[in-house]
């Protein structure tokens, strides 16, 4: 689930593309076309495919030379024996209204939708996701069809690259006098809402697999080694930073 692109209500990424639910946000992932209505194609410019796709793969060519953050995942997947070939690994793709990006682990590939990650910033949060994800998948082997490990590394995804005091605000989950528990509702409201828009459980099947595992996969903050603060220096040292933690060398 990328941050700063839309209302949390309103977006959210899907990542198990083997499962029929994951597949129907990105239908030409696997032969299908997405459904434009004339209006939005008359009036919006939809349907401009190659425009869009251009303008997408500049705009991760650009996060990737940028963007400590990103650099820093590529390091750690490096590191770890998943070297990221951008061509390779990285596609852009028009895809539903609602998600920004995914990770296919059948095809151990990241979608950055270009018809909704449309800006710098939406692409940024869109890989910074997907990479823990993908960094998940190729140090720890997870199962995406094992809703335990879905969870863990959704909440991995949103504890180190979304949420924050003032991301947890706006969601209505925190409050100026519970700033200590703020953090952890955020993370505990983006990782269930993103296992149930491609899982069919019930609430109570939810959030009983989220207490399994929270506490083991919050507390697990690799390869970042801190969780980000909104309006901080973290960014950079972590970069910096990436060495403590045996990552950059490779």
């Amino acid at each position: 689930m990328s941050e700063g692109t839309t209302n949390e209500n309103e977006q959210f990424n899907a990542e198990t593309l083997e499962d029929p639910a994951g597949i129907n946000f990105f239908p030409e992932r696997r032969g299908d076309k997405i459904s434009r209505g004339w209006f939005r194609v008359l009036f919006f410019g939809e349907g401009r495919d190659n425009l869009q796709k251009l303008k997408c793969e500049r705009q991760v060519h650009n996060v990737v030379s940028e963007s400590p953050l990103i650099k820093l995942m590529m390091d750690a997947l490096k590191t770890t024996g998943c070297a990221i070939d951008l061509n390779r690994h990285i596609s852009c793709e028009p895809c539903s209204k609602v998600v920004t990006g995914g990770y296919d682990a059948e095809m151990n590939q990241i979608v950055i939708c270009q018809n909704t990650a449309t800006s710098k910033a939406a692409v940024h949060g869109a890989l910074a996701h997907e990479m823990v994800h993908m960094f998940d998948f190729c140090r720890a082997h997870v199962d995406f069809k094992n809703v335990d490990h879905l969870l863990c590394t959704e909440i991995r995804a949103a504890n180190l690259m979304h949420c924050s005091f003032m991301s947890a605000m706006v969601m209505g989950t925190a409050s100026l006098i519970r700033i200590r528990k703020q953090h952890r509702e955020c993370v505990k409201r983006k990782a269930l809402a993103s296992v149930m828009a491609v899982r069919d459980l019930s609430d109570e099947e939810a959030r009983a697999a989220l207490e399994r595992v929270f506490e083991k996969c919050y507390n697990d903050l690799e390869p970042l080694g801190r969780r980000l603060r909104r309006n901080s220096k973290d960014i950079d040292r972590v970069y910096r930073e990436r060495y403590l933690y045996g990552y950059g060398y490779s």
